[in-house]
């Protein structure tokens, strides 16, 4: 058994398609049916029942996957320690991230992480499912760690580590009615229209069963790709917005007013698979991602 086969099995596992797999392996669509078919020779066993139309995984296949991924890990890791052996850490890194984050200076860690770890190939991907989109990435193996702003009670099968705590905040138009009081409920809120994230952004979880656990419901009028954008279609007099402090500067043209009551809190961790040993490129990006200090929320954002 070859390790490229396990690698074909885990991409058409992950796609349920063999196109999509050869293509995320750069690879030849018949090299990966003929990889599938010498590995369910040598096994003795289907992986995948067929058709025209689908490709799904036998029970068998389904039990194979976790086992499969284990193994790839605990060979990469064999290769990674033989290689780091009097030239320096070698591996790959893949890391899922956010775009345009402002409560922690994202990219300079990962030049950090770059300059310590030339050896490492690093690669950077985003998710248009935001934090709930990365979680099943790691999940399925097809990135090594990523950026989260998801409740750990959302992220069960992964190893968290925070990087930064926050609370939610209103952010309303200049000269809305609400932009002059000292605070705000929840209650209040939603007789307004929203600009928001998508469903699946870690914020966006947060906040819509904020407002279901008091029984409330709000109008998302306004959906945006990027959690930076919010603000700028608020200051358009789009809707209003709850986010949390320090996810980005403020904008002119919007106030930011407090939540009354009991505070709604975000925060944003590193999550991988809660396997027993990370890889050793992931646990030098660990160990370097929380001993880099964070921009303190005042002095990034401006915001208390």
């Amino acid at each position: 058994m070859e390790s490229r086969q396990l690698e074909y099995f885990l991409a058409v596992a992950d796609e349920l398609n063999f196109t999509r797999a050869a293509q995320a392996l750069f690879a030849v669509q018949s090299t990966v049916s003929a990889g599938i078919k010498a590995l369910e020779l040598e096994l003795g066993c289907t992986l995948f029942v067929r058709s025209t139309r689908n490709v799904e995984l036998t029970p068998v296949g389904e039990s194979l996957v976790p086992e499969a991924r284990a193994a790839l890990e605990a060979i990469a890791r064999v290769r990674t320690t033989a290689g780091a052996v009097g030239s320096g850490l070698r591996g790959r890194l893949r890391v899922g991230i956010f775009t345009n984050l402002e409560v922690i200076d994202f990219p300079r860690l990962l030049a950090e992480f770059r300059a310590e770890h030339p050896l490492v190939e690093l690669s950077l991907t985003a998710s248009p499912a935001g934090s709930t989109g990365l979680a099943d990435d790691v999940r399925f193996g097809r990135i090594d760690v990523a950026l989260m702003g998801l409740p750990a009670s959302e992220l069960r099968g992964l190893t968290l580590t925070s990087l930064v705590r926050t609370r939610f905040s209103a952010v309303v138009p200049l000269g809305h009615p609400l932009a002059g009081e000292p605070s705000v409920t929840l209650e209040r809120l939603s007789q307004e229209l929203f600009v928001d994230t998508p469903r699946g952004f870690g914020n966006r979880v947060i906040l819509d069963r904020a407002f279901e656990a008091r029984g409330l419901v709000r109008r998302v009028t306004t959906e945006v790709g990027e959690i930076s954008a919010v603000e700028g279609f608020v200051a358009a007099g789009l809707g209003i917005a709850v986010l949390p402090d320090g996810i980005t500067s403020p904008r002119e043209g919007t106030v930011i007013v407090p939540l009354a009551g009991e505070p709604i809190e975000w925060e944003l961790s590193l999550a991988r698979r809660a396997t027993p040993r990370p890889s050793p490129a992931v646990a030098a990006f660990l160990d370097l991602a929380t001993k880099r200090p964070t921009y303190r929320l005042d002095e990034a954002t401006g915001r208390d």
